[in-house]
């Protein structure tokens, strides 16, 4: 697995730009949190890295090539946005089966019954569409389905916002695991006491620039964190 690097790394929405010349370094093995004020442009970044957005300028390098629309790189990549991206009139079984088959992965009841077992949802009713769950349901459905090929790069939008204290925890859990498999992953969160859990990568970004780039191999400590980041914003 390889980092991900970003180079000067821009993007203009109608005349205004969200990002600014945004260079960084996320590696395998690492969890990273991007942190910032509303308008930062922290679900801006997270959109380019997934290849939903085009940067107006710069590039994302992955395993030796430009990351983009027409990478194969893509295909390795897991994503849960603040849109679940679920099938509302399918069961969660129906997506999730869905969602393998169209990455080729392994698509058995088996599986997908693991799939559902990982994020806490093993006794979901098999008849019941989507569209009746509860929002903290749709949150671990939807980290079910960003799993669900095995991939090398993750990337969470808010992961935790709809978990309860127990989901919150079992999210913790599952990150560390991702860890300690090599993966690299990315979260967008304004919770500093939940990045203090997990993160020993911190990107914080002001105004579209990255005004902190800090890793620490044994995580922060939430009082650090929270100096770190009110003299980072201002805020």
């Amino acid at each position: 697995m390889s980092a991900l690097v970003l180079s000067a790394v821009g993007k203009i929405y109608a005349g205004r730009r969200a990002l600014h010349d945004v260079s960084a370094r996320f590696e395998p093995g690492r969890v990273a949190a991007v942190l910032g004020p509303n308008g930062a442009g922290k679900t801006t970044l997270l959109g380019i890295l997934s290849t939903l957005v085009a940067p107006s300028s710069g590039a994302v390098r992955w395993g030796g090539e430009v990351l983009g629309r027409g990478s194969p790189m893509r295909a390795r990549i897991g994503y849960a946005g603040h849109d679940p991206g679920l099938y509302g009139g399918l069961t969660a079984r129906e997506n999730l089966k869905f969602f393998c088959a169209v990455h080729g992965a392994d698509a058995t009841p088996d599986r997908v019954d693991r799939l559902l077992a990982r994020v806490g949802l093993p006794d979901v009713p098999s008849d019941a569409p989507v569209r009746t769950f509860s929002r903290g349901m749709l949150q671990r459905l939807a980290l079910a389905r960003a799993l669900a090929h095995d991939p090398a790069l993750l990337l969470f939008d808010e992961p935790s916002a709809a978990l309860d204290p127990a989901g919150a925890t079992w999210l913790q859990t599952e990150l560390a695991a991702e860890r300690k498999a090599g993966r690299t992953v990315l979260l967008v969160t304004h919770d500093l006491e939940a990045t203090a859990a997990i993160a020993d990568q911190v990107l914080i970004l002001r105004r579209g620039r990255v005004v902190l780039d800090e890793a620490r191999p044994g995580g922060f400590a939430a009082d650090a964190l929270r100096g770190l980041y009110r003299e980072a914003t201002g805020g």
